[in-house]
């Protein structure tokens, strides 16, 4: 019988491992490692950090001794230790690459030389920049997973030492721990350090709540060991009877796991009932599924909540049976149970797949079974922009997980909420671009219908069959999502490069001339090299798309004696454009219709763009323009012929602009302070809303006018920096 601590967060002792215990370790679990390889790469780190100290003022060697040990944890081979001793000389110390090569050999130093470029990684939410960071973090853990083994036991050292460093620092390796590494851990299999590094992180990024949860689950520490220590008795009990020799723990959910129950469910701590989790281990497969039966007899299960991990492994290769029941005194408990050969791979995830030759030196087995990190590697090489591929690893391999089928009994691991749509282009592009139905259980369904866990799914095909940009409004990967897009964007580039024909040869010809000649000729291949345009096609699909005007292209193509001659009259043009030119007149507005003089148009209300932001126009239904901000989402089914080139101008009167501010409660003339910073500037608040928020906060929204965007982001700068003030957030309708 087992009863486990809550342990998670409670490893920041400042008792430092030492190399002794290191080399111990792994001659425990590796009795032909070359422990001399292990104290040669200590001495050389120990010497090369020796001048340097932690922030807690301690040796600096104590870090990398402490993330060996880590790695040691994992049961990895000498190499990767060796790693972990030295993987911060290079980049802290007068070390090279070329010294690590000499002493210790290619091997280590390519691990280094990984650990190295990772460690020059800084995450930043969304942004390019780390996005294509951590596409460069996978190659690097495609090439050898080792890399990102030390990487992990890095992270998980920094956070049980984050103490020490300032609070704006704690926040900022907090939030990125918890949105990349805490779930890439987890996709490694590897459970117990996703668990650390998520209530680490919620430590620093929510201090009060941790602190507040952590002191109701002390209140309830003692009843909560004698409730844990008698339902492992009762399982002991009941399993032992049956002839099955289990071997049974039990320990509280973690912190992290709780809260968000907490804020799911909107429900105080005291609500929680099921935060209590045991772990039964047996010898067989077969004894899994008969301990199963025996604790539904002994406890009534809790409908919709068994998961058979064991028949449909999850892609880390983790396998366990998951139950939940109606356990003793009415308390619901959750009840995990596997052979021990599987709680070795739960454990240490993908490091459990690693089997070691007579020679000591390490061979990875199994590492392809890996699909998720296969299927990182050809998205990587699929997304031209890196911000997409970012996206697709968060959406689509952080997410929950739904098991589906094909006909043939194949397993397909899809992403919560796809559909029909995202099953087909998970098979193959040509499947999903040519997807004209689904049946689903023999029945057929919408394309939009969302699967569910066991759905055999079957896809109806037709060669005339294109993908439709209505499919963007329900499709749930970003794999999908981006071949529908660029189908779109070929579409739209063939269509403008055909009215880009057009509009070109009409106006030659009034010079009496053709596009077709005209466009072989060496000037204008000149003026699009002269513009920047990949050749005349280009510069055609520009003109096609509104962003040149026609005029403009011919007078520059043309020589200036031709320009000259009385050219014949341009007849009514029969096309969109013409029809609602003739509708409309201009309001004054600060915005420019480049080639479209006397135009109606308006701000867009879904984006309210502002001058210093990119804009972009489109003929709307009623024949007028809608200016909205270049990249706005609700553009993106907008027709290209109907776009049009705008630009800010002179003349503009200021433009709505909301902004929501989350403020602390209760502090003395905060809302004052936050009225005088529009005051000051000399802006009136046309609208203004206090209320609650979650957490204790308040959220008050101003809606007023702004000249631009550097005007708009003096007022929020001014507003981040009141006390009491925790966000400042543009809103868009």
């Amino acid at each position: 019988m087992a009863v486990q601590p809550l342990t998670s967060v409670s490893a920041t002792s400042d008792d430092e491992p030492t190399v002794l215990e290191l080399l111990e370790r792994v001659r425990d679990y590796h009795p032909s490692a070359d422990l001399n390889l292990i104290q040669r790469a200590f001495v050389f780190a120990e010497q090369h950090h020796r001048p340097q100290r932690r922030k807690d003022g301690k040796p600096y060697i104590g870090h990398p001794v402490s993330v060996a040990h880590i790695v040691a944890d994992m049961k990895l081979d000498e190499a990767t230790i060796c790693a972990a001793l030295l993987h911060d000389t290079v980049e802290d110390t007068a070390a090279t690459l070329d010294d690590l090569n000499l002493l210790f050999g290619e091997e280590i130093g390519r691990l280094v030389d990984g650990v190295t470029k990772l460690n020059q990684i800084r995450f930043r939410s969304k942004e390019e920049k780390q996005a294509e960071n951590f596409r460069k973090m996978l190659v690097a853990m495609s090439q050898d997973i080792r890399v990102i083994l030390v990487k992990v036991a890095d992270r998980t050292h920094n956070m049980r030492t984050l103490k020490h460093m300032p609070p704006e620092k704690q926040k900022i390796i907090a939030q990125e721990t918890m949105d990349i590494f805490a779930p890439l851990a987890n996709r490694l299999g590897l459970g117990a350090f996703k668990v650390e590094l998520e209530d680490q992180s919620f430590r620093y990024l929510h201090p009060d709540e941790f602190q507040q949860l952590r002191r109701d689950v002390d209140l309830r520490l003692a009843e909560r060991k004698d409730y844990i220590a008698r339902v492992i008795e009762d399982i002991e009990g009941i399993v032992s009877e049956a002839g099955i020799k289990p071997d049974v723990s039990g320990r509280p959910k973690h912190f992290w796991s709780i809260y968000k129950k907490m804020l799911r469910q909107q429900i105080p701590f005291e609500k929680v009932y099921d935060h209590m989790a045991f772990r039964v281990l047996v010898d067989k497969q077969s004894d899994c599924y008969q301990v199963l039966g025996l604790i539904h007899d002994k406890w009534r299960p809790i409908p919709g909540r068994f998961k058979d991990y064991i028949a449909l492994p999850k892609p880390n290769k983790y396998q366990s049976l998951h139950t939940a029941v109606i356990g003793p005194d009415g308390h619901r408990i959750e009840v995990q149970i596997r052979t021990h050969g599987m709680h070795r791979v739960a454990e240490g995830g993908i490091a459990a797949h690693w089997k070691y030759k007579e020679s000591g030196s390490l061979a990875v087995r199994d590492e392809e079974r890996f699909d998720w990190l296969k299927r990182l590697m050809e998205w990587h090489r699929e997304f031209d922009d890196p911000s997409e591929f970012l996206e697709s690893v968060k959406v689509d391999l952080f997410a929950d997980e739904v098991y589906t089928f094909t006909p043939k009994g194949e397993l397909k691991v899809m992403p919560r909420g796809a559909t029909p749509v995202d099953f087909a282009y998970n098979i193959h592009s040509e499947v999903g671009g040519t997807c004209s139905g689904a049946i689903v259980n023999g029945i057929m369904v919408p394309l939009s219908t969302e699967l569910k866990n066991g759905d055999t799914v079957e896809i109806l095909t037709n060669r005339n069959q294109k993908p439709n940009k209505d499919w963007l409004r329900f499709v749930a990967t970003s794999r999908a999502k981006n071949r529908i897009k660029a189908f779109i964007k070929k579409e739209q580039r063939a269509r403008s490069l055909e009215l880009g024909d057009q509009l070109l040869d009409k106006e030659f010809r009034r010079y009496s001339r053709s596009l077709a000649r005209m466009r072989k000729t060496e000037e204008m291949k000149a003026v699009a090299k002269q513009w920047n345009f990949d050749g005349v096609e280009e510069l055609i699909v520009q003109v096609g798309m509104g962003n040149l005007n026609a005029e403009t292209v011919v007078h520059a193509v043309l020589p200036d004696k031709l320009k000259d001659k009385q050219k014949e009259p341009a007849k009514p043009r029969d096309s969109v454009l013409s029809r609602f030119i003739d509708r409309v007149r201009r309001r004054p507005d600060g915005v420019v219709v480049d080639g479209l003089e006397g135009v109606k148009h308006s701000i867009a209300k879904c984006c309210s763009p502002l001058p210093g932001e990119p804009i972009v126009g489109f003929i709307t239904t009623g024949h007028a323009i809608s200016v909205h901000r270049r990249g706005c989402v609700n553009t993106v089914d907008m027709e290209s012929q109907r776009e049009v080139n705008v630009r800010w101008g002179d003349g503009g009167n200021g433009y709505p602009v909301s902004l929501r501010v989350i403020t602390e409660t209760g502090v003395p003339g905060l809302l004052n302070k936050l009225t005088k910073v529009f005051s000051d500037m000399k802006l009136n608040i046309d609208a203004a809303m206090c209320s609650e928020a979650p957490e204790g906060k308040a959220e008050n929204i101003f809606r007023f006018h702004a000249k631009d965007l550097d005007e708009l982001n003096v007022v929020v700068r001014k507003l981040e920096g009141l006390k009491g003030v925790f966000a400042v957030n543009r809103m868009r309708d």
